[in-house]
């Protein structure tokens, strides 16, 4: 077990942890600025979360990948079943019927759905490429993810459904699948979701007509939390104010500081330095995410590598993208850095994924048995 852990990816996983430790630090500075003892648990929590989650990814660091793709179609049957619990017996929080759980033990299961899907169409593009024509693989993967996508906007939780249909479509473009047949399915997508707007609930249609001008349309209501992001953003300037003296979230002003917009609080605490050494360690785990796709040494690891930078990329891209104002707020954590156990949890298991993948290719290329 410690030999296979020797071998894992050093670099991805200390660019990892960095990120892990410039998110304590921010949760520890929000936690003591906090009057209210629930939120002053929120640093503490993240903590245990994250050793948890230290010993979750040397589990998958240490456990051979192709495991999950025996038990991949298991896997994805069992999410959809706990994604139909949760729409019967979920509990609804800031307007999403997503979590489930015991007494304060909750879980968010779309978290986990996201890794499920990844290693469910890895298994099933790789071992439908021979069995199916392209047109047949690609209308079944669509259907396949459709219908995990569906549940999830029925909780509703639109930021999630757009990572699921993100990871469908980078996982689909690099499976032989021609472009013309993908745009082709896009547009009919885009015609779909056009017809959905007139479905969306008035918050949801606030969210995305904020991105125009969020200081016009509704500036105390949906507007107000972008406005205090962007406040926050810029208030940083190039060093930061300093750990625990960001007047935007140590005063409350920037809702879910801690969460949905934590950027904005490492921004505005850690200046534009503090942003691009955070933006630097995402580039650096996308670096080395792209070099072990490269050598992975078949096809399902080759695919589940993609789905977990499709994963990662379109929940930065939606986060930081909400914290600048340039993306409708949809709820997306920020990968190892934003609070919650479930996100992080599933994160450092993608990662550990990822090292099992890295050891094993190195494995090969030595020629020892794995």
């Amino acid at each position: 077990m410690f030999q296979k852990f020797f071998k894992i990816d050093w670099i991805l996983t200390l660019a990892v942890l960095l990120l892990l430790g410039i998110s304590l630090a921010v949760l520890y500075s929000i936690s003591m600025a906090a009057q209210s003892q629930e939120f002053l648990g929120v640093f503490w929590r993240q903590a245990i979360f994250v050793l948890i989650g230290i010993v979750v990814l040397i589990i998958f660091s240490t456990s051979s990948y192709q495991t999950l793709k025996f038990h991949s179609t298991t896997g994805y049957f069992l999410t959809l079943l706990i994604l139909l619990g949760v729409l019967i017996f979920g509990r609804t929080i800031r307007g999403t019927a997503g979590w489930i759980g015991v007494g304060t033990f909750h879980i968010q299961p779309v978290e986990i759905a996201k890794l499920s899907l990844v290693i469910f169409l890895a298994s099933f593009i790789s071992q439908k490429k021979m069995e199916l024509e392209e047109t047949g693989r690609l209308i079944a993967s669509l259907i396949l993810s459709g219908i995990m996508i569906f549940l999830v906007i029925r909780q509703p939780d639109f930021g999630s459904a757009m990572v699921l249909i993100g990871i469908w479509l980078g996982m689909t473009l690099v499976s032989g699948i021609s472009r013309k047949k993908i745009i082709i399915m896009l547009l009919l997508g885009l015609s779909v979701s056009f017809g959905g707007w007139f479905k969306l609930q008035p918050y949801q249609k606030d969210r995305v007509l904020n991105l125009i001008h969020p200081e016009k349309i509704d500036p105390r209501g949906a507007g107000y939390n972008v406005i205090q992001s962007m406040i926050a953003v810029g208030s940083g300037g190039i060093v930061g104010k300093g750990i625990g003296h960001g007047s935007q979230s140590q005063l409350n002003f920037l809702p879910e500081k801690h969460t949905d917009f934590i950027f904005a609080s490492i921004a505005e605490e850690l200046g534009l330095f503090g942003s691009l050494l955070v933006i630097s360690l995402y580039l650096l785990i996308f670096y080395r995410m792209r070099v072990i796709a490269l050598s992975a040494p078949d096809n399902f690891s080759y695919l589940v590598v993609v789905g977990i930078m499709s994963m990662f990329f379109v929940q930065i891209l939606e986060n930081i993208g909400m914290n600048i104002g340039i993306m409708p707020v949809t709820g997306i954590p920020l990968p190892l850095l934003s609070y919650g156990g479930s996100s992080l949890l599933v994160v450092l298991a993608s990662i550990g994924i990822l090292n099992n993948i890295h050891s094993h290719q190195e494995s090969v290329v030595r020629g020892e048995e794995y």
